[in-house]
């Protein structure tokens, strides 16, 4: 009798927590939370991974979170039938996986680098810690945090309530909102769930609700405001800026010479972000000489009439459909500059 009385106790537990698991689903689901993946260190890695594809059959991509929120993935397979490879890490610095691939003899593909300068012409070890970071654990990344990986993988595909920027205790505490006290210094919130989700092939995209809700929007450019006063560092120039300069070419050519291509991209932003970006960081300065010492191509989007317009809804990143329309303009632009993709429909 009392084996029973377990057993049925244990089954009514389980299907209470059934019961609670699939309502709470059902209600994040009806507030059109789309899944979402934690961009960490193994979604890194598994893309990392791929970077050996022939060079006809794939593009990587690094940089910042603007590689990752405008470049449409699905409208690139679509237009190209090449496979892109998302590797930018936003808040960071290209320079460090630009390195790890120049010093990977069996990368030989093709390499676009998005150059957002106050985090491209950066030598702060804080804009590089994450990258190396990353690098770091690719290499030594096991077999069992490879299983963990495919596991986990294939829950978040299914369950909204994995989200750990919805339910995790950081992502809670992060939510509420501190007050300003006098002599107390305080961070502002992270940014809105709303802002960043993200894709399994690592695009970050807004929902909806960000795109129609101004106080969110407002919020993001708070943070870029409150970040951009707490860099006191001026833009590099004269040996620093000359020295980052050399390392790029060292890394372009090493890569090149084995075979690949490298393009850099400036990708969209507008309002005083766009401004503050264009007194700080002189073209003529900066990505004119990016180009003319490296010899590489690269695509300005003040440069194209096509993709020169763009508002972005928080200063720095592109909506989803304005993404769509700046990736087939820039595949376009890249064919132009003789860039070819031999898995193209021909139809």
């Amino acid at each position: 009798m009392k084996k029973n009385n377990i057993g049925r106790a244990a089954i009514l537990t389980l299907l209470l927590v059934l019961l609670f698991v699939t309502s709470w689903e059902l209600y994040l689901r009806s507030k059109g939370i789309p899944i979402s993946y934690d961009d960490d260190e193994n979604l890194w890695s598994d893309k990392r991974a791929m970077v050996y594809e022939p060079k006809d059959k794939a593009t990587v991509l690094i940089g910042s979170s603007r590689n990752k929120y405008d470049i449409d993935i699905s409208t690139w397979k679509k237009l190209t039938g090449d496979h892109p490879i998302q590797l930018a890490m936003p808040g960071t610095s290209p320079l460090p996986i630009l390195d790890d691939l120049a010093k990977d003899k069996n990368f030989k593909g093709k390499l676009i680098v998005d150059v957002t300068e106050i985090l491209f012409f950066s030598l702060s070890l804080q804009r590089t810690k994450e990258p190396n970071n990353h690098i770091n654990y690719y290499k030594k990344w096991t077999p069992a945090q490879r299983a963990s990986f495919s596991i986990d993988h294939f829950l978040e595909s299914h369950l909204v309530f994995l989200d750990k920027d919805l339910l995790s205790l950081n992502a809670l505490l992060e939510g509420v909102p501190v007050p300003k006290r006098k002599d107390v210094f305080a961070l502002p919130n992270a940014c809105p769930m709303e802002f960043d989700r993200v894709t399994y092939d690592r695009q970050n995209f807004m929902t909806s609700k960000f795109l129609t809700d101004t106080t969110l929007q407002n919020q993001v450019k708070g943070l870029w405001v409150f970040y951009r006063q707490m860099s006191k560092d001026p833009p590099i120039s004269g040996t620093q800026l000359d020295s980052l300069f050399a390392t790029v070419k060292d890394d372009v050519d090493k890569i090149k010479a084995r075979g690949g291509e490298v393009l850099f991209v400036r990708s969209p932003s507008s309002g005083p972000f766009l401004q503050g970006e264009i007194m700080g960081y002189p073209r003529e300065k900066y990505w004119d000489r990016l180009l003319t010492i490296t010899g590489c191509p690269g695509i300005h989007f003040a440069d194209y009439p096509a993709i020169d317009h763009f508002v972005c809804p928080e200063f720095s990143h592109l909506k989803v459909s304005d993404a769509v329309i700046y990736t087939t303009n820039i595949v376009q632009i890249l064919e132009q500059k003789g860039w070819v993709f031999p898995g193209k429909s021909k139809i």
